[in-house]
């Protein structure tokens, strides 16, 4: 089969730069959990939630792989500091336990209120799926993220942008800027993972990685610029290298590097 690859690149009033296959559904692994993020902003945004109130570190939602809070003496944790685990090492025990605060319907309507019709998080996150469980995380199309990413951003600036607020946009964009993962599409900007939020280019993403996905969205901007890509890159594991993804997505990364440089 090959590797399946779609990428996307909006600049900031929304034109196609960027795309190949930009339609096409693929698995997103943790890309999903964007829309959690979103959802659980508006809520602090509007009232509904208390950024401070603590999480309980619910042991039936426990799950190995990504994140820290797992390797943690805190069995509970600020609302707000659920959310830059989860942006930050897209941590899955936060995951699971924000998820299980606002629900999985709501998720799924804020990413419909953000436009998307074939982007969800379809479940929570779990050390193993079978049978009677929805069969990825999250899937989506790379031209839907790519709008997303564009909206936050735009909100997070000030403007008007349909599925969230200027006020949710900036705490999920905070959020994202503590994100470590630089290895897919932004490699080529050479920042430094733990801090780049300041300085002259900016950047914030989020990535999904699984068996046979790599996916990465986000938005990069300077004080005259700013572009919002999504990129997604799907195999049979044992039937492509794991190298070809990456050197799509870097490649990917050095064309927007030329633009924004």
């Amino acid at each position: 089969m090959g590797l399946a690859w779609s990428c996307c690149v909006l600049d900031a009033g929304g034109h196609v730069i960027d795309e190949s296959e930009a339609d096409q559904t693929h698995p997103t692994a943790s890309i999903g959990k964007v829309f959690l993020l979103c959802e659980v902003a508006e809520r602090i945004a509007d009232g509904r939630l208390d950024p401070r109130a603590r999480l309980a570190r619910d042991p039936r939602l426990s799950v190995a792989d990504s994140g820290l809070w797992q390797h943690l003496a805190q069995d509970s944790l600020p609302l707000v500091d659920a959310c830059v685990l989860v942006a930050a090492v897209s941590d899955n025990w936060a995951t699971n336990v924000l998820l299980d605060m606002v629900g999985l319907e709501s998720v799924g309507a804020r990413a419909q209120a953000l436009g998307c019709h074939h982007s969800r998080l379809h479940d929570r996150v779990r050390d193993a799926r079978t049978d009677d469980d929805p069969p990825t995380l999250s899937s989506g199309t790379a031209r839907e993220l790519a709008e997303v990413a564009r909206r936050i951003h735009l909100a997070a600036s000030g403007g008007e942008a349909e599925g969230v607020g200027v006020d949710a946009a900036r705490l999920v964009e905070g959020w994202l800027l503590t994100g470590v993962d630089l290895s897919m599409v932004a490699a080529p900007f050479r920042l430094d993972p733990l801090a780049h939020g300041e300085g002259d280019l900016r950047l914030w993403n989020k990535t999904g990685t699984d068996r046979g996905i790599r996916a990465d969205m986000g938005v990069i901007w300077t004080d005259a610029d700013a572009v919002a890509y999504a990129a997604i890159a799907t195999w049979v594991p044992g039937e492509e290298s794991v190298d070809a993804p990456f050197e799509r997505m870097h490649a990917l990364g050095e064309r927007l590097a030329s633009r924004m440089w």
